[in-house]
């Protein structure tokens, strides 16, 4: 199976989503976040830079709930245009 190439829109909406986990994660090392949240560094690493632009649902709910974050929150920012940390996250 081919996967579709993902659009402008959804990478952006990857490093939206990254710069609010590393946000919420604050002065906590990206090991113990991931640790707790039952994924690996290297994960946890990847998602916050934007490598993975597009985490399952699992994973984001995971880290949601380590980081005490709402989904629905998640969701809002995601799908901002302009949303804080955007350039941050494209850096």
């Amino acid at each position: 199976m081919v996967r579709e190439p993902l659009t402008e829109q959804e990478i952006a909406q990857g490093h939206r989503i990254g710069a609010l986990l590393r946000a919420a994660r604050g002065a906590r090392t990206l090991g113990a976040v991931a640790r707790e949240a039952g994924l690996s560094v290297e994960t946890l690493r990847k998602i916050e830079t934007g490598r993975i632009p597009t985490p399952s649902f699992v994973t984001v709910a995971a880290l949601a709930d380590e980081l005490r974050l709402s989904l629905d929150e998640i969701w809002r920012i995601a799908r901002e245009e302009s949303a804080p940390g955007r350039d941050a996250a494209a850096s």
